[in-house]
C-alpha cells in the first residue's frame, strides 16, 4: 500500500505535488466507511487503503500543528500517516463514530511519538502518557454514550481525575474536545477558561466545512 511517501526538507515540490494528490480524493459517506470497515476486518487491504487515502487530508491538518517542534511537515505527516493506518485496521463501524474522529486520536498519538523520541526539545513525562491513553479511551466511550463530544468535567469525573490534570494533558496532546461547553450543569466556566485561547480548532470540524 503505497500511502506513506518519505519527503525530505530539500523536497519541497514533491510534497506539495502530494498535498494536490491528495486533495483530489473525494470524501467518503457514513455508509461507505462503514462498508470498507467491514472489508478491512476480512483482510482486504484495497478497502484499507481507500479508507486511509480518502483521509490523508486530515493527517496534514493535523501535522501542521506541531510544526516547529523538531520535525520537518514532511517528516510529521509521515508519522501521521502510519497513526491513520493504524486506526483504519483498528476502527470499529457499528459504535456510530465518523472515522476521522476516532482516527485524529491515533494520527495525533503517532506525531507526538515521533517528536519525543527524535527530538530532543519534545519530551512527555510518563505519567503523561499513561493520562494521554485513558483520555483517549474514554473520550471515545463518552462519545459514544453521549452521541457528542464530552466536555472536561465529564472526562475527569469518568476517570476520577481534576478538571485541571485532564485539561493539562489535552493541551499537551492537542486533543479537542468540548472546549465551550461548561464543566457541569450550571457552571459558567468551560475548558476555554483553563486551556489559553489560541488552542487550533479540530481538524477535522475545519475540513468538513470547507
Amino acid at each position: 500500500m503505497r500511502i506513506i511517501k518519505q519527503f525530505t526538507n530539500r523536497e519541497s515540490q514533491s510534497l506539495d505535488k502530494y498535498l494536490q494528490e491528495i486533495g483530489r480524493v473525494n470524501l467518503l459517506t457514513p455508509d461507505e466507511e462503514i462498508r470498507l470497515a467491514i472489508q478491512i476486518k476480512k483482510g482486504n487491504s484495497q478497502a484499507l487503503e481507500t479508507l486511509a487515502k480518502a483521509n490523508l487530508r486530515f493527517v496534514v491538518s493535523v501535522a501542521k500543528q506541531y510544526q516547529n517542534q523538531g520535525l520537518s511537515l514532511g517528516d510529521l505527516i509521515n508519522e501521521g500517516n502510519l497513526g491513520l493506518i493504524k486506526a483504519a485496521k483498528r476502527f470499529d463501524e457499528t459504535r456510530g463514530f465518523k472515522f476521522i474522529s476516532y482516527a485524529v486520536w491515533w494520527i495525533r498519538q503517532s506525531i507526538l511519538q515521533a517528536l519525543a523520541e527524535q527530538s530532543r526539545i519534545v519530551r512527555l513525562p510518563l505519567n503523561r502518557v499513561g493520562a494521554l491513553n485513558k483520555i483517549g479511551k474514554a473520550y471515545s466511550n463518552l462519545e459514544q454514550e453521549f452521541e457528542r463530544e464530552p466536555s472536561a468535567s465529564e472526562l475527569a469525573q469518568k476517570l476520577d481525575m481534576e478538571v485541571s490534570e485532564v485539561a493539562d494533558t489535552l493541551k499537551i496532546s492537542g486533543r479537542h474536545v468540548s472546549m465551550d461547553a461548561p464543566f457541569s450543569q450550571g457552571e459558567e466556566n468551560s475548558l476555554l477558561d483553563v486551556i489559553h485561547n489560541d488552542e487550533l480548532p479540530s481538524p477535522d470540524q475545519e475540513l468538513m466545512k470547507e
